[in-house]
């Protein structure tokens, strides 16, 4: 190969790429590797799996089900259950990985957003995270939603009714999914080819290219010793960070079978198939999309009237308000831009604490989110704690309105705590919890020069990185130790 095409010389600048060190870093490598697993999985459920809504009496091994008037996907998803060799814990395993797929992007861009390594020279990277956690998100519910049983039935009449309320062109995106009124013939066909071909071609083209731009305009790294905005300080592609991913990767693949071969999860076999009458409670979604149906929960019956034309409540909380978050979600690199005027590049990573209003707005949208998540389990709490339906609603309706701005407002005065702390230590030196008597009875508390020291043991001083912030300065009247002088 390196005779023909010259790969050695390649290789080896390639094999001297630099990676910095931080645990947070395992985010997007966790994400990567479960969405292999998934890959894989899914192409051994694929070889078994009939995407066919004809009606079947089934007639397996499971003896509940025996009887039914079922589809022929929901009778070849008991088949992978119970008849075929590894087919329940694959099936588990592909479930399993797609909810660590999703986790592991949102804990990723926390990251990102908290630490601000969506700044220039990585917005396009920031743009291609947001449409990954979109498409991961679509390609979860296509998923299970194609597998006919109660829960899925139900989530895709949501969708159903969903399409519906779009004002004018509603019946029209309806017919291009379902082909019809629903649920109508064709419609698990449609989303087992989304779901198998469509979406992770998209999802295979999007990560390479979010890999090719980390790797092309190298990594971010918190500052530390030798850090600067034009290094990158850390260890080398080969080995030390190929061993680091590999046994990432092998640790990934554990738990994920572990979990896959004991924990149960959507045991489609207990819900059964999908029949518009009956409808159950403590069987919820999976957790990604737990905040649309608390939004679908929590948002009044209000309709508004246009002439002819209705627009129905469900459009907002169910189609408006994800995509408004997704939106505002990409365009923030450009609006804290544009608001703090920093149009430079940045290769150092700041403290959630150096940015307030940054860290402030996070905490506002991770509470704002939270708030919709736990709304979308009021049938399981209100039956769990005896509590009523009603009351857990209007809790989470007015939870939206205060709490987000609670939440900036105090996680924005705890960063600017924080930065008060650091500009004392910087000042003063560090705590050490040992008094020292002043020739004039004062008891003083020793500090320790924050930094380290030169070759003739004198202090190095450290310049302070964060948000500029109110503090007291030192006065005569406190005195700085010895030590720290």
């Amino acid at each position: 190969m390196d005779r023909r095409f010259r790969l050695a010389g390649a290789a080896r600048r390639q094999a001297s790429h630099v990676f910095p060190k931080h645990h947070s870093f395992f985010w997007g490598e966790f994400a990567l590797y479960s969405f292999a697993v998934l890959v894989l999985s899914g192409v051994y459920l694929a070889l078994f799996f009939v995407p066919d809504t004809t009606e079947v009496v089934y007639s397996g091994p499971y003896e509940p089900a025996q009887g039914l008037f079922v589809s022929r996907a929901y009778e070849s998803v008991l088949t992978l259950s119970f008849e075929i060799r590894a087919g329940l814990f694959v099936r588990q395993l592909h479930h399993w990985a797609a909810l660590l797929f999703v986790a592991a992007m949102v804990l990723h861009m926390c990251r990102n957003f908290f630490t601000g390594a969506f700044r220039r020279p990585r917005e396009l990277t920031w743009l291609g995270g947001v449409a990954l956690l979109g498409l991961g998100i679509f390609e979860g519910y296509l998923g299970y939603s194609m597998l006919d049983d109660l829960l899925s039935g139900l989530g895709v009449r949501i969708l159903s009714g969903l399409l519906l309320s779009v004002p004018l062109v509603g019946s029209w995106l309806h017919w291009m999914v379902f082909g019809g009124e629903f649920d109508g013939d064709i419609w698990i066909s449609r989303f087992f080819t989304a779901h198998v071909f469509l979406i992770p071609g998209l999802l295979v083209a999007l990560i390479a290219m979010h890999v090719g731009l980390v790797w092309y305009q190298k990594h971010t790294q918190f500052p530390g010793p030798g850090a600067r905005e034009s290094n990158v300080v850390g260890e080398r592609a080969v080995p030390g960070f190929g061993t680091d991913t590999l046994a990432n990767g092998l640790c990934v693949l554990a738990v994920l079978g572990l979990l896959g071969g004991v924990f149960q999860i959507n045991p489609v076999f207990l819900w059964g198939p999908y029949t518009p009458a009956a409808v159950s409670t403590y069987i919820q979604p999976d957790w990604y999309a737990g905040f649309l149906i608390g939004g679908l929960r929590l948002f009044p019956r209000w309709e508004i009237h246009l002439g002819a034309y209705t627009v129905p409540a469900p459009l907002w909380p169910g189609l408006v308000l994800p995509l408004l978050l997704f939106a505002l979600l990409a365009a923030y690199p450009f609006l804290e831009r544009r608001a703090t005027g920093d149009r430079g590049p940045h290769q150092l990573l700041q403290r959630p604490r150096d940015n307030p209003v940054r860290t402030g707005i996070g905490a506002m949208g991770l509470t704002f989110y939270g708030i919709l998540f736990a709304s979308g389990a009021t049938d399981v709490i209100a039956a769990s704690f005896d509590l009523p339906f009603e009351y857990l609603v209007w809790a989470g309706r007015i939870g939206l309105i205060v709490l987000p701005p609670l939440a900036y407002t105090v996680t924005r005065r705890l960063c600017v705590g924080l930065q008060r702390a650091d500009r004392d230590v910087l000042e003063r030196g560090v705590r050490t919890g040992v008094l020292t008597e002043r020739p004039d009875g004062v008891f003083l508390e020793v500090r320790r020069p924050p930094g380290g020291a030169d070759h003739a043991g004198r202090p190095i001083p450290l310049d302070y990185g964060g948000a500029r912030v109110d503090h007291r300065p030192v006065t005569p009247s406190e005195p700085v130790a010895e030590e720290q002088r």
